[in-house]
């Protein structure tokens, strides 16, 4: 990262600061107000770049903005299980008497768990219990068969770099959102989302091959009272729902699991809007990403009513089978719409989008949403 390092060394020690002065009370509050105001900083210096000065920006300042959004979730993380009681706190609040060498031992765990490279670099995210745990566990303590669980990871990220290949042949051969006509833009919606898939995919095997290997995979089992380990990658999940809530839970698995956390059981009103809104918040705020995860939202909304009054009517196997049918391809090409519009950076990009007939999948559930929630509103 060279001289950008200083935007993730500084937080983590300001984290640690607050977490080792602070009360069990207090100390979430303000982590996460001093994380996220840091955080947001660092992202309007990226929209400056991009947008007022129009040039690219460095590819170290990225890659510790990068890290920096994942420090963001361990800084949440470990704040949430102080306050909640799941840890001891570090420090006895403002009465503490403890001699500086006392606080610098009871810091050091806090360091080594909000900097340990895994965790910079990518990856599921893994629980201070977790991270301890495995630390302080036995050194002969080490999965059966560890050269067959990196094996079968390496395997499936060689697949999925060789379909890389071929869907970017595709997508370069094909025409763009600017050249498209008409039903054309949803091939090219769909195929260009396909690209964007395996790549999340195939980083994800890559980041969880990378824990495994540092000794926090799965394969070492769980410790009583331990959060359980969550890969972010279910591919045969995500790409054979037919439902869009169940596709938001499963994509980015751990993330989606941490929002839940630290947004949605936090959230008395429009607790889903919220935390949709938190992670376009988190996710930098460019326009694209705005309207991308407000649209997910509504999209899951329309999905659990959708599903509930299908259920009431469609009881005959084949009726089920082709409504299952039509809702799959419905759902991916709506996430396809979605993930086009989070990952544009122009603003000219998203118009396309949104000008093209692509904007049909996710109308049909704003409509259906609006007919549903009145008849809903009705049977209540």
């Amino acid at each position: 990262m060279g001289p950008f390092a200083v935007l993730v060394f500084i937080p983590a020690i300001c984290a640690v600061f607050l977490i080792c002065l602070l009360s069990p009370q207090e100390v979430h509050r303000q982590t996460f107000c001093f994380q996220m105001s840091w955080q947001t900083l660092c992202h309007l210096g990226l929209h400056y770049t991009e947008y007022y000065l129009q040039e690219l920006p460095s590819m170290r300042f990225c890659l510790a903005l990068s890290s920096l959004m994942l420090l963001t979730q361990r800084v949440t993380s470990l704040s949430l299980d102080i306050c909640e009681g799941k840890l001891a706190a570090a420090s006895g609040g403002t009465r503490s008497r403890s001699s500086l060498s006392e606080h610098l031992c009871k810091a050091l765990p806090y360091f080594s768990y909000l900097l340990f490279f895994p965790a910079l670099l990518g990856g599921p995210l893994c629980s201070f219990q977790r991270f301890q745990a495995r630390v302080q566990g036995p050194s002969n303590l080490c999965p059966r068969h560890p050269f067959r669980a990196l094996t079968w990871r390496g395997l499936q990220i060689l697949g999925l770099e060789c379909l890389k290949v071929v869907m970017r042949a595709v997508v370069r051969a094909g025409a763009g959102l600017t050249d498209c006509r008409q039903l054309q833009c949803i091939y090219v919606m769909w195929s260009t989302a396909g690209l964007f898939k395996l790549t999340y995919y195939s980083h994800w095997i890559l980041d969880d091959s990378l824990l495994c290997a540092a000794g926090f995979g799965s394969e070492f089992g769980q410790s009583p009272g331990e959060d359980g380990y969550i890969p972010d990658a279910d591919i045969w999940t995500l790409e054979t729902t037919h439902r869009i809530s169940l596709f938001a839970r499963k994509w980015n698995q751990s993330t989606a699991r941490w929002l839940r956390r630290l947004v949605f059981q936090h959230s008395r009103v429009w607790p889903l809007l919220q935390t949709f809104a938190f992670s376009a918040w988190w996710h930098g705020l460019h326009p694209g990403q705005v309207f991308g995860f407000l649209c997910w939202a509504v999209m899951v909304e329309a999905d659990y009513l959708i599903h509930t009054f299908a259920k009431l009517f469609i009881r005959s196997w084949p009726m089920k089978l082709l409504y299952r049918t039509l809702t799959w391809a419905h759902t991916q090409l709506i996430i396809a719409y979605i993930m086009l519009a989070v990952e544009v950076r122009s603003l000219s990009s998203l118009w396309l989008l949104c000008n093209s007939y692509n904007s049909v999948f996710p109308m049909v559930y704003c409509i259906l949403l609006l007919l549903l929630a009145k008849r809903k509103h009705t049977f209540n």
